[in-house]
């Protein structure tokens, strides 16, 4: 399928503003396993005719890594230059697939004079599922299969977006199978604070492996992530299991586009 991503930049041109600006975040740009999350969300975009544009090159890293690695300076200079771009076109409602990015811009621009509706793209997606517009397929390839949805620290503690990931799944017909540790207990993948950038200090267990444990116990053969750093650390955890030939990880949009037969 034919997809297009329209610039921010080419829509001001025209002397439009977007409906909604879709933040693509460092990981859905950069990293090959989640550009396949950002490329399935615009096509589902696309396929709704939804009015989204993308900054482009005009995208920068929020800041978060830096703010959480202890690194305040960077980060409001990250996010000053981020929220003069915004500002200057004018943005006021956003989506992101990464928790990450959501969290930031939604509770930390806006004390740096950045104040906009900020979505997680899980949210989006229900919220498109609740007007109709994406509807369950007859003969769903999901129908019967076990799925286990792994709670992002920072879509469900820190911002308390629990329902929305869960409904989408819903969507696919197939049976959810919660961990034993979930929604306000839920585990981290490991990769939070900016620990995604260094090497685990030494103990008995890698937190990933820990999560993939009990992802495993369910007696899943699909994990749904809403992250794509708890995206990583939940493959590289199979792949340490050796299960990567009987369980999958994939983010929300993408099983919902798979659903839609758009990927």
């Amino acid at each position: 399928m034919e997809f297009k991503a329209p610039t921010v930049a080419e829509l001001a041109a025209q002397g439009k503003v977007p409906e909604v600006l879709f933040w693509v975040g460092c990981a859905g740009s950069f990293d090959e396993r989640a550009k396949a999350i950002t490329l399935a969300f615009v096509k589902i975009l696309n396929y709704l005719s939804i009015d989204f544009a993308v900054l482009g090159q005009e995208e920068t890293c929020t800041g978060d890594p830096a703010k959480r690695a202890g690194n305040e300076f960077l980060f409001q200079m990250q996010a000053l230059s981020n929220v003069q771009v915004l500002n200057g076109y004018g943005i006021k409602k956003i989506v992101t697939a990464c928790p990450h990015c959501f969290n930031t811009i939604k509770n930390e621009y806006p004390a740096l004079g950045g104040s906009y509706e900020v979505l997680h793209h899980s949210q989006m997606l229900q919220s498109l599922i609740n007007e109709g517009r994406i509807t369950l397929k007859e003969g769903g390839s999901f129908k019967g299969k076990k799925i286990t949805y792994h709670d992002s620290c920072y879509l469900g503690r820190a911002n308390g977006v629990y329902e929305a990931p869960r409904q989408v799944l819903e969507l696919l017909d197939a049976e959810l199978v919660e961990m034993k540790r979930c929604k306000t207990t839920g585990l981290c993948c490991g990769a939070g604070g900016a620990q995604m950038f260094k090497e685990p200090e030494k103990g008995n267990k890698d937190i990933n492996i820990e999560r993939t444990e009990e992802a495993l116990s369910t007696g899943a053969s699909l994990i749904a992530s809403g992250c794509p750093f708890c995206m990583t650390m939940l493959t590289d955890g199979i792949k340490n299991k050796e299960k990567e030939n009987t369980v999958k990880v994939y983010d929300i949009a993408e099983l919902i586009a798979q659903s839609q037969g758009l990927i």
